[in-house]
């Protein structure tokens, strides 16, 4: 089967930028991240996909040999590729600094066992996930969270000795005639499974492979500006490998705790204000809730629904970056559904003067050029 245009997967143009398309890929990454998609196998694909089209549009000459030759100038059209081989944990050692790391973290999704030396995978235990919830004033200050897991360590007691079939290589070679001469493979041992031992001594309560359930109690750095899906990896947090390899790593899903009336935006922050007609037209001073507690705002007189206010720096930081978003109010002004007859003779009155006819709305030359930036 074809494969599908790499600009087409990520949804961006030829002319993108390099951070662009990096952030393209991060938007595709999120929405089909397995830990989001759990058991679905299209998901799955697509983050495949998409990871295969950020390998080659993210690395100067290989966008270029694409560009000029298509599938063919990158391997072919078929086959190959993320989405031809590589498992999810191939694609996370890869792509490890697609958001960047820090705080002491490697990278998120994944990226710690691509790091290591170049071990082989046969030697390393197995990742544990977790899923974190953060609300609004851990995600923009950073914050440290105590947290509780199981894992597999090696049993008190447990002995290993080199395998006999590999010799405690871990890896065994298969020599095969073909047309072209004698062809030598090497794969993993089918009998220690790659990790070049095998027990000697089993300690009650442990697997075939050693292993018992320990719970672990650890302290971990949250870096400021995290978002929803996200996944962090801390080097060697996670199960412990058979024949004493190295331990895997644990991995944190990000989830955010929604707040009950800020909307994040990227790095923004949007909170939506409503005023009542005569505070539109008088002007008044409201205080607004923000991320880490309250601000005063003025709303000048004469303020028109659909204006947004700023606050600087009120917003989310990028992770390992400079910038920090903003907090934007955006005005709604509250119209009645029902009023009083007394009400309702004063704004009679009111609707004669010719201030408060949308007539008058001409006379603002401004006017429909705010609409404009509103909308």
């Amino acid at each position: 089967m074809a494969k599908r245009d790499y600009y087409e997967i990520l949804e961006v143009t030829k002319s993108a930028s390099t951070d662009e398309i990096k952030k393209a890929y991060r938007k595709m990454a999120i929405k089909y991240h397995p830990d989001k998609n759990p058991n679905n196998k299209e998901a799955e694909e697509k983050f495949k996909e998409a990871a295969e089209a950020y390998e080659i549009l993210s690395d100067a000459q290989k966008k270029q040999r694409y560009d000029q030759y298509g599938h063919a100038g990158v391997g072919g059209a078929s086959g190959g590729g993320y989405g031809g081989g590589m498992n999810m944990d191939d694609i996370f050692s890869q792509f490890g600094d697609i958001f960047g790391g820090g705080g002491g973290f490697s990278d998120f999704f994944g990226g710690s066992q691509g790091g290591r030396g170049g071990r082989t995978r046969a030697n390393v235990g197995s990742n544990i996930r977790i899923k974190l919830k953060l609300n609004f004033s851990d995600i923009k200050n950073g914050v440290e969270k105590k947290i509780k897991y199981k894992k597999q360590v090696l049993a008190k007691g447990v002995t290993f000795k080199d395998c006999s079939t590999c010799r405690g290589t871990g890896q065994v070679a298969r020599v095969t005639n073909t047309f072209l001469g004698q062809m030598q493979t090497v794969s993993a041992c089918p009998t220690c499974g790659g990790s070049g031992k095998i027990m000697n001594h089993r300690p009650a309560g442990a697997n075939d492979q050693g292993l018992v359930y320990e719970e672990i109690e650890t302290t971990i750095k949250i870096p400021a500006g995290v978002q929803e899906g996200m996944q962090l990896s801390i080097n060697g947090k996670g199960n412990a490998a058979p024949g004493g390899g190295i331990d895997g790593d644990l991995l944190i899903l990000i989830e955010e705790d929604h707040h009950a009336e800020l909307i994040r935006q990227e790095q923004h922050v949007i909170y939506n204000l409503v005023i009542s007609v005569t505070d539109a037209i008088l002007g008044t001073s409201v205080e607004v809730p923000t991320i880490d507690g309250k601000a005063k705002i003025t709303i000048e007189p004469g303020t028109q629904s659909g204006k947004v206010l700023r606050l600087r720096g009120k917003g989310f930081p990028e992770v390992n970056g400079y910038h920090t978003g903003d907090q934007l109010i955006q005005i709604h002004i509250w119209i009645p559904k029902k009023v009083s007859s007394e009400e309702t003779e004063m704004l009679k009155k009111l609707n004669e003067s010719d201030h408060f006819s949308p007539k008058h709305a001409k006379k603002d030359k401004g006017f429909f050029d705010k609409m404009k930036d509103w909308f």
